[in-house]
């Protein structure tokens, strides 16, 4: 089919548009700069241009929109205009082309209210529990989605958790910078059990999920490679595939709140140039276990990982020695 994927410029975005073109698909994207994504043909612009999107929507069978302002701070005001209003947008744009499916791409994150989540489903979004103004955007942004589900548009939300793998300047980059200069710390030891996803994994899922979009539409899924491992465990393996010393000192995750909400208020005052180098939400996240069932998904899409996280770290050790 004719397909849009919106922010192919991104990591998980390229890797998502790379995976349907291989796939035998027409995919166009939508994004700020070139996507880079060899056989995808380029929209330049932003969600926040009606005429932009509506060129880009012409004539398409179906929408992966993966586009989001995605940070730890910022404006409030740039998060709603992007995350919300860009998805309300698309989806009416959509809509109006005879768009037939279309798959929002959303987080974990819009249903964590602060509390560890140990082998959960998809969880309803709440967009006033959400911690952020990333989380609680998505939230909308995916509870607005969901309510356009149709029977002339089937819509599916896709929440991949804590994607990584080479070429990752979200998660993998700052773990390797962060630990190369010592300032990469355990809360409580690194011992919460999390869930992750190799980028290959989360991209086969999204296109699942297009593919299947007849069958599993109207509903949420959380997509991971269903491995949970420690926090400690995980950010040591992404070390020492690329040859930094693993974290070795901890503190307190009382602490790392704490220091969280002191940095969150430094930064609304005074924001760096940079990622926070903590917040409460990222504190929680370190410290609270996160894993998900993913009978879910993979019943609902006739899909499962291909990657495994071990050949994941393989994988990302190569490339870091080329």
């Amino acid at each position: 089919m004719i397909v849009l994927v919106t922010g192919a410029s991104g990591f998980l975005g390229r890797a998502v548009a790379a995976e349907l073109v291989a796939g035998g698909h027409e995919v166009r994207t939508l994004q700020r700069r070139r996507s880079g994504v060899a056989g995808a043909s380029d929209v330049l612009g932003s969600l926040t241009d009606a005429a932009t999107i509506a060129r880009a929507v012409d004539g398409v069978e179906g929408v992966v929109h993966l586009a989001a302002k995605v940070s730890l701070a910022g404006d409030p005001a740039e998060f709603r205009a992007v995350n919300v209003e860009g998805t309300r947008a698309l989806l009416d744009a959509a809509a109006a082309a005879g768009v037939a499916r279309f798959v929002q791409v959303s987080s974990p994150s819009v249903a964590h209210a602060g509390a560890a989540l140990v082998g959960v489903g998809a969880e309803p979004a709440s967009p006033e529990q959400a911690r952020g103004d990333y989380a609680r955007t998505k939230a909308e942004a995916e509870l607005l989605a969901l309510a356009r589900d149709s029977a002339s548009m089937a819509v599916v939300a896709i929440r991949p958790h804590l994607v990584w793998g080479p070429g990752d300047a979200q998660l993998t980059e700052r773990i390797v910078d962060r630990a190369r200069r010592g300032r990469l710390p355990l809360l409580n030891g690194g011992t919460a059990l999390i869930d992750s996803t190799y980028v290959d994994n989360a991209a086969s899922g999204i296109a699942a999920a297009l593919r299947r979009a007849d069958v599993a539409h109207g509903r949420a899924f959380v997509l991971t490679n269903g491995e949970p491992r420690p926090v400690g465990d995980l950010m040591a393996g992404i070390c020492r595939a690329a040859g930094v010393r693993e974290p070795r000192w901890s503190i307190p995750a009382g602490l790392g709140r704490a220091a969280g909400s002191l940095v969150e208020r430094v930064w609304a005052v005074r924001p760096g140039a940079d990622e926070p180098p903590m917040t409460r939400f990222l504190a929680e996240q370190l410290s609270t276990a996160h894993w998900f069932d993913q009978r879910p998904i993979r019943e609902a899409l006739d899909w499962t990982p291909t990657v495994s996280l071990d050949e994941g770290l393989a994988r990302l050790a190569a490339a870091c020695a080329r």
